[in-house]
């Protein structure tokens, strides 16, 4: 299999967020849900979806493109997970134990993700730990 039709397919989480990330040659575009990045109204979320983008440096993102797919969860849940999947995606793509050290370093969740789940509701209550207030004693 040449190089050239090569495409990384990747999956990442956040909170109830799902990403799903097709990296292949290209001119340096992402889309996000069929969105050039570019487009995304908030800032903030546009930054946190290039960071890995930016870290990697202009010699890598000029020849990929990636489209991410996000689902569930939150905004910024959502954003977490499309960044996770673009790093994991970039680091399988050009093979650099180099590229992934300096993820590390950076932030560490932008590889390993950050496990931690929203608590399930128990029956009979208003919340995951929150019961019924008495109203004697």
């Amino acid at each position: 299999m040449s190089t050239d039709t090569r495409v990384i397919i990747t999956n990442a989480r956040r909170k109830m967020a799902r990403a799903k990330c097709y990296l292949y040659p290209g001119k340096g575009r992402i889309f996000v849900n069929g969105v050039p990045v570019e487009l995304i109204p908030v800032e903030v979320i546009r930054m946190k979806i290039m960071e890995p983008m930016i870290l990697a440096g202009e010699g890598i993102t000029s020849k990929i493109d990636a489209k991410l797919y996000t689902n569930g969860g939150g905004v910024m849940g959502q954003a977490d997970a499309a960044r996770m999947a673009l790093a994991k995606a970039l680091v399988r793509f050009t093979g650099s134990p180099e590229l992934k050290e300096l993820y590390k370093q950076y932030d560490r969740t932008i590889i390993a993700g950050d496990p931690r789940q929203t608590e399930a509701e128990k029956w009979m209550r208003y919340s995951a730990r929150r019961w019924r207030q008495k109203s004697y004693r």
